[in-house]
């Protein structure tokens, strides 16, 4: 499971996301779980780096949820266009 961290706005995404990556290489797990639920702080930087972790996932063959989406930031992917490729799990 990939947890993000309560503030993801763009000073954070760079450093936030290779560490995502780096921990979602070395999950074995056919399903990548993005947790989302602790991130209250965050701006458009956030969908960016679910994207980039989703893109990494599924270069690798695994599948990709998010879990505890915020409901703004599920709104802004709306808003963008994304939602539908950020599957959240109840």
């Amino acid at each position: 499971m990939l947890v993000l961290p309560a503030e993801l706005t763009h000073a954070q995404a760079g450093a936030c996301l290779s560490m995502l990556v780096q921990a979602l290489r070395r999950d074995a797990e056919s399903l990548v779980v993005a947790d989302a639920s602790a991130t209250v702080v965050f701006d458009s930087s956030a969908l960016a780096v679910l994207l980039a972790c989703r893109r990494e996932a599924l270069a690798l063959g695994k599948g990709f949820v998010v879990r505890g989406l915020h409901a703004r930031l599920a709104s802004l992917a709306q808003l963008y266009g994304v939602s539908e490729l950020l599957p959240v799990q109840g």
